[in-house]
């Protein structure tokens, strides 16, 4: 089993909405675990990835793009994959650290901390309003709530692979890594600007190294 990471660094305010909301104080809440930790589902992280490496290929030359194609069927596997056609790469929940979620655990666990108040420590709530661009006041009932996760923060998400990747799997996952800047809901309204890069099982920073070599 071959590892290696992905880091995510928030650089703006970011939503990793979860599809509901907290009935009269939030419109829209975060995904977050049990001790209060926010957290983006791997299969969600896995989406933005191959979203990221499909426009990137689109625009190579004819002659090498089916080649890159391959490669990354290979690399995240296709829809409606079977077990002989899924992705070699399994990509794990981009969370904070281990050390620092078990610590907090054991510190709910014996009422020095709550859930609630971890998870107000890491976001906070904004509001947002659409405006009349006739009239230049806010519309009637317009007024959203919606939690985000404060920037500067950082998540590592766990890639694992049965196998040691080549060099074309890893070059391809390096630009996939490089070309994902935004995530999350609100990523087209100013939220979600984050910058990633690709580690290697002792966290070093392999994503230029890789990246050069693709196309």
């Amino acid at each position: 089993m071959s590892t290696y990471k992905l880091i995510i660094k928030l650089l703006s305010d970011t939503t990793f909405g979860r599809g509901d909301g907290v009935a009269g104080l939030i419109d829209q809440e975060v995904e977050h675990d049990s001790s209060g930790f926010p957290y983006l589902r791997g299969r969600t992280l896995k989406g933005l990835l191959s979203e990221e490496c499909d426009n990137l290929i689109a625009v190579l030359p004819e002659n090498i793009r089916s080649d890159w194609e391959n490669v990354a069927c290979r690399l995240f596997g296709i829809p409606g994959s079977s077990l002989k056609t899924i992705g070699e790469m399994h990509v794990g929940d981009a969370c904070f650290p281990d050390d620092l979620r078990e610590v907090v655990a054991w510190q709910i666990k014996n009422q020095e901390l709550t859930d609630k108040e971890v998870l107000n420590s890491l976001t906070t709530v904004r509001r947002q309003t659409a405006i009349n661009y006739q009239t230049c006041v806010a519309d009637k009932g317009s007024l959203r709530s919606f939690r985000v996760v404060i920037r500067a923060l950082e998540f590592k998400a766990d890639l694992l692979f049965e196998n040691q990747p080549n060099d074309e799997l890893l070059s391809l996952l390096a630009v996939s890594t490089l070309a994902l800047r935004r995530m999350g809901s609100g990523r087209n309204r100013g939220r979600g600007h984050v910058q990633c890069t690709l580690h290697d099982a002792s966290e070093q920073d392999i994503t230029h190294r890789y990246a050069n070599l693709f196309g």
